[in-house]
C-alpha cells in the first residue's frame, strides 16, 4: 500500500493525499482548493496528481473549501467515485460547493472582460455553479462512529475533531498483504472549548498517522478572554471612537462562532446596541445548516438554547444576502459591527468594506484566524503602511487587531493532547500535512519530546510505501 501527498503539504491549503491499496484501489483523502496563492493559484488547482476517473472513493474530512473545493472540478473532469463524509458534511458541501462555484463563474467573467480588452481569447472557469450541483449525487452521508465497509478489503468510521460542523477523524481500515493497516487521517483539529460544537473526541488506535500542524508553533488564548477582547475591540471602536468595526471571517464556521459569542453578550447585556451585519449569503445559508444539527452542539449551547432558542439570532443582528443590502452598509455613518467573508481578505465582499473602513482611524479591522503569507490579510496584518485592493491603493490607518482563538484549529499543546488518545508507541509512522514547514519542524519537534516517533513532513508529491 502506498500514500502519495499531493497538497497541503509543506503548506496550508489544497488538501488531497492518494492511497493506493494492494489491490490496486485509489482512495483520496480529501480533495482540497489552494487558496491565496496569488498568481500561482489556478495552476495549481489544476495540477491534481492523479487522473480523476481512476479514483474509486473520496473519503472527505469536513466542508472547509480548502479540503472539498475541487470535488466539483474532478466531477467535471470525469470522477464518479463516492464521496464519503458525515451527514452535517455533506449538508454542508451543498451550500459550499455551489458558493465556489458561482465564485469560480464570476471571478472567470470579470477576468474575460480584461482578456477582451487585450484581445485575448476568453477562459473558462475551472468549474461552474452546475458541476457542483452535480456532484452532489456522488456524496454518501453517515453519522459519527458508524462503520461503513466500502468494499471487503476497506471500511471508514468518523470521529468528532470539533474543528467545525461534521468535521472528522477518518479511521480507515485496509486489508494489505493478509493483515488489517490502519490510517487515521485527522483532517484538521479542533479545540478542546469550542464555543457552539462538542469537544474532539478519542479515536480509534492507528498504526498510520497523518494530521495537520496549522498552529504547530502557537498558542491561542482561552475562550472567556476571547469573548473579553472582542467585546473591549467593540467597545473601544463602536462607542469611544464611534467608528465601524470590520470582522473578515469564514462563512462557514467561524462566523457562527462570532455571532454565538455576540449572542451571549447581548443576553448578558453587555453587548453595547449597535447594529452587527453578518454581510455573507453563504454564511446566511450555513447558519441555517447549523440549525439543522443540533446533535453536534455541545451542552453549553443546549443550555443556552433552553432559554434562547436561537443563538444565531438577536435583535440587533441583521443577516445580509442582496448585493443592494451590501452596498447600503458602506453609506452608514454611525457605529456599526460587519462580519463579512473572507477570513483571509482575499475575495468576497470584505474587501469592498476593508475599502470603505481602511483609511480612517476611527475604524478597527479584527482579524480572527489564519490568513495564508500571500494574502491581503497577511500583508494588513504585517503592518504595512499601504495597500491595495481592487486595483487602488489605500493607506492602512484603521486600528488594525487580532484574535486568534477563534481559531477553529488547536494550538500545538490542543493538538498534542487530541492525539495523546493513541498509544504512541504503537503508531508506526506519522506524517505531519498542512502547515508551514518552518512550523511543522517545530512542531515535529515538540511531538518527539512527547515520545511520537518516525515523524515524517512529506514533500509535495512525494510517495511512500506503508
Amino acid at each position: 500500500m502506498r500514500i502519495k501527498f499531493l497538497g497541503a503539504a509543506r503548506e496550508v491549503t489544497g488538501s488531497k493525499h492518494l492511497i493506493i491499496t494492494e489491490q490496486g484501489k485509489k482512495i483520496l483523502l480529501d480533495c482540497g482548493m489552494y487558496q491565496g496563492k496569488g498568481l500561482e493559484t489556478a495552476d495549481l488547482n489544476k495540477k491534481l496528481g492523479f487522473d480523476p476517473p481512476e479514483i474509486d472513493h473520496l473519503i472527505l474530512t469536513h466542508a472547509h473549501i480548502d479540503h472539498s473545493g475541487l470535488i466539483p472540478y474532478i466531477y467535471k473532469l470525469g470522477f464518479r467515485g463516492s464521496v464519503i463524509c458525515t451527514n452535517a458534511t455533506r449538508d454542508l458541501c451543498a451550500i459550499m460547493l455551489a458558493d465556489s462555484g458561482h465564485i469560480q463563474e464570476y471571478d472567470t467573467h470579470t477576468f474575460n472582460k480584461k482578456r477582451a480588452q487585450r484581445g485575448q481569447p476568453p477562459v473558462e472557469p475551472l468549474y461552474t455553479k452546475a458541476d457542483a450541483i452535480a456532484c452532489m449525487e456522488l456524496f454518501i452521508g453517515i453519522a459519527y462512529d458508524r462503520k461503513l465497509r466500502i468494499d471487503d478489503n476497506v471500511n471508514v468510521k468518523f470521529t468528532n475533531t470539533g474543528h467545525m460542523l461534521g468535521s472528522g477523524v477518518a479511521n480507515i481500515a485496509i486489508k494489505d498483504k493478509g493483515e488489517i493497516k490502519r490510517i487515521a487521517y485527522t483532517g484538521d483539529i479542533g479545540r478542546p472549548t469550542n464555543r457552539i460544537l462538542k469537544s474532539p473526541q478519542i479515536f480509534p488506535q492507528t498504526d498510520i498517522l497523518i494530521t495537520e500542524a496549522t498552529y504547530g508553533d502557537r498558542l491561542h488564548s482561552t475562550t472567556k478572554e476571547a469573548e473579553e477582547t472582542l467585546l473591549k475591540v467593540v467597545n473601544e471602536t463602536c462607542v469611544v471612537k464611534s467608528g465601524k468595526l470590520v470582522i473578515p471571517s469564514f462563512s462557514v464556521g467561524r462566523t457562527q462562532e462570532i455571532v454565538y459569542s455576540l449572542n451571549n453578550l447581548y443576553n448578558d447585556r453587555l453587548l453595547p446596541k449597535i447594529p452587527v451585519y453578518v454581510d455573507s449569503p453563504l454564511a446566511v445559508n450555513a447558519t441555517n445548516v447549523f440549525r439543522m444539527h443540533p446533535e453536534c452542539f455541545n451542552n453549553d449551547v443546549m443550555e443556552v438554547m433552553e432559554t434562547d432558542p436561537d443563538p444565531f439570532g438577536f435583535n440587533t443582528l441583521h443577516y445580509i444576502t442582496s448585493h443592494q443590502n451590501s452596498k447600503k452598509l458602506n453609506t452608514i455613518k454611525k457605529p456599526i459591527i460587519i462580519i463579512s467573508a473572507s477570513g483571509m481578505m482575499e475575495a468576497g465582499r470584505v474587501k469592498h468594506h476593508l475599502a470603505n473602513t481602511i483609511s480612517d482611524s476611527r475604524n478597527t479591522i479584527l482579524a480572527v484566524g489564519y490568513c495564508a503569507p500571500a494574502t491581503l490579510g497577511a500583508r494588513i496584518l504585517r503592518g504595512e503602511p499601504s495597500v491595495s485592493i481592487h486595483g487602488n491603493r489605500y493607506l492602512v490607518q484603521a486600528d488594525i487587531q487580532r484574535i486568534d482563538s477563534f481559531s477553529g484549529h488547536g494550538d500545538y499543546k490542543e493538538m498534542t493532547e487530541f492525539l495523546k488518545f493513541q498509544d504512541f508507541n504503537k503508531i508506526k509512522q506519522t506524517f505531519l500535512v498542512h502547515g508551514d514547514f518552518d512550523v511543522q519542524q517545530n512542531y515535529k519537534n515538540h511531538l518527539q519530546s512527547e515520545g511520537l516517533e518516525n515523524i515524517t513532513i512529506p514533500a509535495i508529491g512525494e510517495e511512500f510505501e506503508v
